[in-house]
């Protein structure tokens, strides 16, 4: 016999059941399901329902009815005080509106459960905002900054994490579950996650988003290792976190792999070495605070971030160079007719720097004055913990708060000063701030009597801000047509293809009958013609046939994203699809032009012009097209009605114009990110549409599908998942479009 505290059986809520809608029960119309389901619940939860359906059987049987189905499903999923108020607005549902709206609010239990849960156990970040970054910055390294997005990740000057969170019923624990989130993505920046470019090194990798994928796993491990070693107290609760979501911490089959991550001496060298043997395993689900990286933020945020402290480091070394030159001699600063020597190292304070006569000459780089040399830091997360030392002529010297700063963040980037950021002085006035070893060519000479002034839209105040953006015209420099050639001899049996598939959509000829003049005799027309004047008609001229070939009258500009977030092989395959599509063009005869665009703030827009309409495709095109480099942030609004009103200019029946990028609109400092940048660039397309244009996207970015449809609408952007695809996609897609 049951006990007063065991639950019904199903046989004894049934019965139960049958008693109060018996009424409206019928073969068709059971309760022996909500019976077995009720037959599980406590023995608490099925008096409740029983009470109910008596209070709801004086409202409307049908409504108990209804109520007894979807019990179940509420008790599992709401708590006890959200029961109470789901099934009262059934019934005040059922007086003010009738039946049919109050059995809909009972199915939708499933929506009412996460509404519920939003509002009473959900933790706006906008709340603690405060109690946050001062948490973020009690800890290590430069000033972060906290934003709200759609994912979590970083890109190492922000960290960007949910508007809200309620992954847990107590407002307490999600509030640790923000924490531990930032912590993740702050030893990221502090722990050297970044001191690699990510796509260079998985470019071996066949399947570039499982490759990033398997890498984040492998860097959480260390990451994880690093913060219990930093943050114990934090490790300790977020292995709570994970308990209480039943999520494992080391994934099954990873243990070895963690425990080698997990020595104090590994970096993120070690996860890439790891990456070799996992390649080929499945990717691990994330845990609850370990987010997705997005490696084209990041290594367009370092490179701007990387230029500027460079430029800040080499400026003010030349004032400490000056500072010495100027002052007066010492006895003991014997050597100061030779110059200063410069060097910093992973030292501590109370360390005695290295007597310059002393130093190895291994371990000291002369440059071309001979005054500067430089030591690397260990790249281990003690050394992030050290300040470096710099010392000229061997004594240390106390930098300026601004230059430690620098220092300080240029070792947390790199995790030592890059041998070039020491340039030799010219004449004793500064230091060069060009780096002489790097690849890219200065692109920032504008052309003469080229520049611009456009207008931007704001949404918030739906209206424009009348000539806004400065755009200049820009010049590429040319560069050797090596790459052109090595992508040629690349895709030759590739371009085969495509060549015969483009000559396939010239224009076919059209044989026109009845002419008066032409190649050949048409000799029905001719026996019409004789035939009238055998009746004494007027004989007919028109009686020749003509081959006329159809012209396609089409005109395509490829706008190109040349920001600093292309870095590698996104610019390397954004140069290949070029190649490809000129070489293509040619054959077609479709009148394109190429531009890239990029800048930095509304005062410095700039559009790079790679071909012009009126151009012919040469060597100097193609020397401009290997010499497309990456710049500054996207901008695109002010690009796309520059290009609109090149367009205006060109008589053609179809105008489209195709963006190749790696992301969506962005810039610094003026608000361009985010809604902003995306609702301005709507605008721009929108002016474009109005002019007769058709615009379309080409992105490698995952998170596309987030924004695009807003700015291009459903059908005019793809999303291409490896960045190697980019070249035959470019041409597969313009072929479509073309058609």
């Amino acid at each position: 016999m049951l006990g007063k505290d065991n639950p019904f059986t199903a046989e004894q809520i049934q019965d139960f059941l049958d008693n109060f809608l018996g009424l409206i029960l019928s073969e068709q119309r059971t309760i022996k399901a909500q019976a077995e389901a009720l037959a599980q619940c406590t023995r608490e939860q099925q008096l409740w329902v029983f009470q109910w359906v008596k209070t709801l059987i004086r409202e409307n049987i049908e409504l108990a009815y209804r109520f007894t189905i979807n019990a179940p499903k509420a008790l599992a999923l709401i708590s006890e005080n959200g029961l109470e108020d789901w099934i009262t607005e059934a019934v005040e549902i059922n007086n003010n509106m009738g039946l049919q709206p109050a059995i809909a609010h009972l199915q939708a239990v499933e929506t009412y459960a996460k509404a519920y849960r939003r509002k009473h156990t959900c933790l706006a970040l906008a709340d603690i905002q405060g109690i946050l970054q001062t948490f973020l910055t009690g800890l290590n390294g430069r000033q972060l900054q906290l934003a709200t997005s759609d994912v979590t990740f970083t890109d190492t000057h922000t960290l960007f994490l949910p508007i809200s969170l309620n992954r847990f019923v107590l407002c307490a624990d999600n509030f640790l579950l923000y924490k531990a989130m930032i912590a993740h993505l702050w030893a990221q920046t502090w722990f050297g996650t970044w001191r690699r470019p990510l796509f260079t090194a998985i470019a071996r990798f066949n399947h570039r988003d499982k490759a990033i994928r398997l890498f984040h796993t492998l860097e959480r491990l260390r990451l994880d290792a690093c913060l219990a070693r930093e943050l114990p107290g934090l490790y300790r609760d977020m292995g709570h976190l994970l308990t209480r979501l039943t999520e494992q911490r080391v994934p099954s089959g990873w243990q070895d792999i963690a425990h080698h991550l997990a020595l104090p001496d590994a970096t993120v060298d070690d996860s890439y070495h790891l990456l070799e043997t996992v390649q080929t395993w499945q990717v691990p689900p994330p845990v609850c605070y370990q987010g997705i990286v997005l490696p084209e933020q990041v290594e367009h945020q370092m490179t701007l971030r990387q230029a500027e402290d460079k430029k800040a480091f080499q400026a003010e070394l030349a004032q400490l160079n000056k500072n010495k030159s100027t002052a007066p001699k010492s006895q003991d600063s014997t050597d100061e007719q030779n110059g200063a020597d410069a060097s910093t190292g992973g030292m501590n304070t109370n360390e005695k720097p290295e007597p310059s006569s002393e130093k190895s000459s291994e371990n000291q780089t002369t440059l071309e004055s001979k005054q500067f040399d430089i030591k690397a830091l260990p790249e281990t997360h003690e050394a992030q913990r050290m300040t470096p030392i710099l010392t000229i002529d061997g004594q240390p010297v106390s930098p300026s708060e601004n230059l430690k700063k620098v220092m300080d963040s240029i070792v947390q980037d790199n995790g030592s000063i890059p041998q070039d950021y020491l340039c030799a002085p010219e004449s004793g006035e500064g230091f060069e701030t060009a780096d002489k070893g790097s690849k890219a060519p200065d692109l920032k000479q504008p052309i003469e009597n080229k520049v611009f002034l456009y207008p931007e839209w704001d949404y918030r105040r739906q209206r424009y801000y009348k000539n806004w953006c400065v755009l200049r015209e820009v010049d590429v420099p040319l560069q050797s047509e090596q790459f052109v050639n090595d992508t040629l001899q690349r895709y030759h049996g590739l371009l085969k293809t495509l060549r015969r598939t483009f000559e396939a959509l010239r224009g076919a000829n059209q044989y026109l009958k009845k002419q008066p003049d032409g190649d050949d005799i048409d000799l029905d027309a001719l026996i019409t013609s004789y035939t009238d004047a055998h009746q004494g008609l007027e004989m007919s001229q028109h009686v020749f046939t003509k081959m006329h070939k159809i012209a396609r009258n089409i005109a395509v500009v490829f706008m190109v994203d040349m920001s600093g977030s292309t870095t590698g092989w996104i610019n390397q395959a954004e140069r290949e699809s070029l190649v490809l599509l000129c070489e293509v063009l040619e054959t077609l005869g479709d009148r394109y032009a190429i531009y890239g665009f990029s800048g930095l703030t509304r005062k410095r827009c700039e559009i790079y012009p790679i071909k012009r309409f009126e151009e012919p495709y040469n060597i100097t095109i193609r020397q401009r097209v290997s010499g497309i480099a990456p710049q500054e942030y996207t901008r695109m609004g002010v690009a796309i009605r520059h290009l609109t009103q090149i367009f205006k200019k060109i008589e053609a029946k179809i105008k489209i114009l195709i963006t190749l990028s790696d992301g969506k609109p962005n810039d610094e400092g003026d608000n361009y990110r985010g809604t902003y940048g995306i609702e301005d660039t709507r605008q721009a397309l929108l002016e474009a549409k109005h002019e007769g244009i058709h615009p379309f996207c080409i992105t490698i970015d995952s998170e596309a599908k987030m924004y695009l449809p807003r700015m291009y609408g459903t059908v005019n952007y793809t999303v291409i998942d490896k960045v190697q695809e980019l070249p035959i996609k470019v041409s597969e897609i313009y072929r479509k479009l073309t058609l």
